[in-house]
């Protein structure tokens, strides 16, 4: 088999185009050809250095990416259905969990799956078997036990690059916040999975969501996409000032769930501040190591707040979220989140373009991909 394209990652800012050698599948595995591969807000803190990619206990280099889709390139021996038991072939477009449990530790035996300790099994070195496992090559290598979807027809690869993190991610963290009928939900932080979260929570039934961010083509988007109300921080350039607009559009008592996605942990403190008494704070992007705030923890405690943290999501939230896309594509533009595409050789420019971090207004990338 010929060799593959990749870009692997070895210092911050930088790219270098490899050919690697795809991997001999396993009885049990699947090998992936992909087709785009989403730049992630997590992406960006590696990019910045403000993450470390670890391998064998040292930093990279590494492939890194893990929001992407693909066709099937060869099917291992004995698999011949996708995780649902539909017909799988060569060819078919999928989905799947980038990340794969063990599914022989305590933690996996009490079906907890996405909280399984031995679970990272991708960015691994270039130079070990499977080579390919990032997102931002042109393979990667399901192992045996992987969970695999068949992508619906209708929909486009831009609309489900992020299926495996931005939309299933949200999905699962509004599931354990509870979300019900008539709900206030704020999203702070209207990137990709801002977006998609306002409109994850508009279908589970929220009475009203709101957004927060700094960039207008952001808030346009979201607006489009479930939110009913914005909060641009330029405006309301205040902690204090944003607090009391969520109060203002609550009626006084706050909001019922809060959603925490900007990735930095400045803005915790404040969305706990957002909550009604007995209010849900959603914690999702602080992913990076030493993300640390002072926090008045007698506010957290004298508010009732529950707290819900959620890294990765059950494997079955994967067709919940293709389903959600299918039912919505003509009710919310989400495909506009992957609003601007890239070859991968021009994976450096794409990652330029994707940043957001100092932005002011008029930047015009929501979320780049690439495409081998």
């Amino acid at each position: 088999m010929a060799l593959g394209k990749a870009a692997v990652f070895v210092e911050p800012y930088h790219f270098e185009m490899a050919e690697l050698p795809p991997p001999p599948v396993e009885a049990g595995g699947i090998l992936v050809k992909i087709t785009a591969g989403g730049i992630c807000g997590s992406d960006l803190h590696f990019w910045r250095g403000e993450m470390k990619p670890i391998v064998s206990g040292q930093p990279g280099p590494v492939i890194l990416g893990h929001e992407m889709t693909g066709v099937v390139d060869t099917l291992g021996q004995g698999i011949g259905t996708d995780s649902m038991g539909r017909s799988l072939e060569e060819g078919d477009r999928v989905v799947f969990a980038y990340f794969f449990p063990c599914r022989r530790c305590y933690i996996c035996m009490r079906g907890e799956l996405n909280y399984c300790p031995n679970r990272f099994r991708f960015r691994a070195s270039i130079k070990e078997f499977p080579y390919c496992n990032g997102g931002f090559s042109e393979y990667y290598y399901l192992w045996p036990g992987h969970f695999v979807f068949k992508v619906p027809g209708e929909l486009p690869d831009e609309a489900v690059t992020a299926a495996n993190c931005a939309v299933s991610q949200v999905v699962y963290g509004l599931h354990q916040a509870k979300v019900r009928l008539g709900d206030s939900v704020v999203v702070q932080g209207a990137g990709g999975l801002g977006i998609n979260a306002t409109a994850v929570a508009k279908e589970m039934g929220a009475g009203q969501v709101i957004a927060i961010d700094g960039l207008s083509n952001r808030l346009g988007l979201a607006s489009q996409c479930g939110a009913d109300q914005t909060i641009d921080i330029n405006e309301y350039s205040t902690a204090e000032s944003r607090i009391e607009r969520v109060k203002q559009l609550t009626e006084g008592r706050g909001a019922d769930v809060v959603v925490e996605v900007v990735g930095y942990p400045q803005v915790v403190p404040e969305g706990i501040e957002m909550l009604r008494n007995g209010g849900t704070f959603v914690e999702i992007g602080n992913i990076w190591p030493n993300s640390t705030v002072e926090m008045d923890i007698s506010k957290i405690l004298w508010g009732v707040a529950n707290i819900v943290s959620t890294a990765h999501y059950d494997p079955y939230i994967l067709p919940v979220a293709l389903d959600f896309l299918v039912r919505t594509k003509d009710k919310y533009p989400l495909t506009k989140v992957m609003s601007h595409g890239f070859p991968l050789e021009d994976i450096d420019q794409a990652f330029r373009e994707a940043e957001w971090s100092g932005k002011q207004e008029g930047a015009r990338v929501t979320r780049a991909f690439v495409t081998p």
